[in-house]
């Protein structure tokens, strides 16, 4: 038997019944699909008269734009750089020195501070001691000296409250070499010592004035031992011989003796009186008064001399002990001396302690900026900080340049937190200067707002709504006032200017 015969016959598949309930719904989708397709063309479909209708601009309209209440400033608007003021490089004369010049203590760091009489460096064991000042230490002031940098040196200590004397003189005498002793004082060490040839010369003329004080003692007590007449008991003895040989000669006269024994008698008699006198009379004085006289020149000459030598023995100040900078106090920029080494060149730099704002100006800017003004600057984290024009100058333009001449710019930033200042500092900053503002808020119109009457009156087309019908415009005249960042200050007698009603500023 084969295969064929063998396997059973297959059952053939029943088709779907189509008709009734799943016929209708199967024919409502269709006409659904067809609907949103046809509608879906539709939209596509554009005829050639809308298309030209699309392509027509729309009817043009009026551009308004608000009445504001506002401030309206005129300001100039700069950059500027932030840093300390009057940075200078801080060199020591040293050339006075007898030693090398080894910086051996009081190095300060980079922020420090440097106060009026204060240390700056210490240099073979001394101070350096900054005082204010523009003209540089060129020399050690001593006694006797006079000259700009002594009347320089004595302002600087009054000051600091230590009295140098007359301060218009320009001589260094005693009270500005106390004075020095003070600001040594002071700053903690001990004033400059003189030389020793200077204290030597100084103990030789005390030791020779006193010798002459001694000399001229010894001559007056022999004036007055010479001046001085015999003892008492030498004028009484004189004065008894007086009254003997007298009364000899009377008795001689009465009795009638020989006149040449008479004679005898008034002689004693004179002889007597002559010595008499001579023991009650003062002493011839005359070598003794010469004696004096020598002495007293000479002790005029060593009390000179003692004079000269402790003038030279006072107080001085040693150029190399002493720099000068035009402000104080300053801040420490950057140290250069290192301890330990020969201090030689700048030692450091230094700037002012306040911060100091430089931007440059056009000339046209800078006609309307000047020193006083209020101002503010914006720092990059949009801080805002108030401020105050120092300064306008020329800028000296480059040989050769064809530029437009500009100006420098310097504003005092006042004193911020010491952290703030450090991060403001080497920082560029935004500077706006008000150079001209209302008195207040006023009534302002954008400048496009403006225009000018056949008068040459100014007008603002203001628009006027209607409750009925369409918005018109109407001209209106104004005042105009200050006109500054796009707006005009407007005043008008039409009560209808006011905050919030429109204007046109465009068509």
């Amino acid at each position: 038997m084969t295969s064929a015969e063998a396997a059973p016959p297959r059952p053939r598949r029943a088709r779907r019944d189509l008709r009734g309930p799943r016929l209708v719904l199967v024919l409502a989708a269709v006409a659904l699909l067809s609907l949103v397709a046809g509608v879906a063309v539709a939209r596509l479909v554009v005829s050639p008269a809308e298309l030209a209708a699309r392509a027509v601009a729309p009817e043009a309209g009026p551009i308004l734009a608000p009445v504001e209440e506002r401030v309206i400033e005129n300001r100039v608007t700069a950059r500027a750089d932030v840093g300390f003021a009057d940075a200078v490089d801080v060199t020591i004369d040293t050339s006075g020195l007898s030693g090398p010049a080894v910086v051996t203590g009081h190095v300060p760091e980079a922020g420090a501070e440097i106060a009026a009489g204060g240390v700056a460096l210490e240099v073979a064991g001394r101070p350096v001691l900054a005082l204010p000042g523009g003209l540089p230490a060129y020399r050690t002031l001593r006694a006797d000296l006079s000259g700009p940098d002594v009347l320089q040196l004595k302002a600087a200590l009054a000051g600091l409250g230590i009295d140098a004397g007359d301060t218009t003189s320009p001589g260094y005498d005693a009270s500005t070499a106390a004075a020095v002793d003070e600001l040594y004082r002071r700053a903690g060490y001990a004033p400059p010592p003189p030389s020793p040839e200077v204290e030597a010369t100084l103990r030789a003329a005390r030791a020779a004035e006193r010798a002459t004080e001694s000399a001229l003692g010894q001559a007056r007590a022999a004036v007055a031992r010479a001046a001085s007449p015999a003892p008492a008991a030498q004028q009484l003895e004189a004065e008894n011989a007086v009254r003997e040989a007298q009364r000899s000669l009377d008795t001689a006269v009465a009795s009638g003796e020989a006149p040449t024994a008479v004679d005898r008698l008034r002689d004693e008699l004179a002889l007597a009186v002559a010595r008499r006198d001579a023991a009650v009379a003062p002493g011839d004085t005359g070598a003794e008064s010469s004696a004096v006289d020598s002495a007293l020149e000479q002790l005029a000459d060593a009390q000179r001399d003692r004079s000269e030598a402790e003038t030279d023995a006072l107080t001085a100040l040693p150029a190399a002990e002493i720099v000068y900078l035009p402000t104080l106090p300053r801040r420490v920029d950057s140290v250069q001396a290192v301890r330990g080494e020969i201090a030689k060149g700048s030692t450091m730099s230094v700037s002012g302690a306040a911060l100091d704002l430089v931007g440059t100006l056009t000339e046209q800017d800078a006609a309307l900026v000047k020193p006083g003004m209020a101002a503010s600057y914006t720092a990059a984290d949009g801080t805002e900080r108030p401020a105050t024009v120092t300064s306008v100058t020329p800028k000296k333009p480059a040989e050769g340049s064809k530029t437009a001449k500009s100006y420098e710019l310097r504003l005092d930033p006042g004193t911020p937190d010491p952290d703030v200042a450090e991060r403001l500092r080497g920082s560029n900053v935004r500077v706006d200067v008000p150079v001209e503002a209302t008195s207040g808020a006023v009534l302002a119109v954008p400048v496009a707002a403006l225009s000018a009457g056949p008068g040459g009156e100014s007008r603002v087309e203001l628009a006027v709504e209607h409750p009925d019908a369409p918005p018109t415009t109407e001209l209106v005249t104004v005042t105009t006032g200050l006109a500054a960042g796009g707006y005009a200050e407007v005043r008008s007698d039409d009560a209808r200017l006011t905050v919030g009603a429109k204007v046109v500023v465009g068509r």
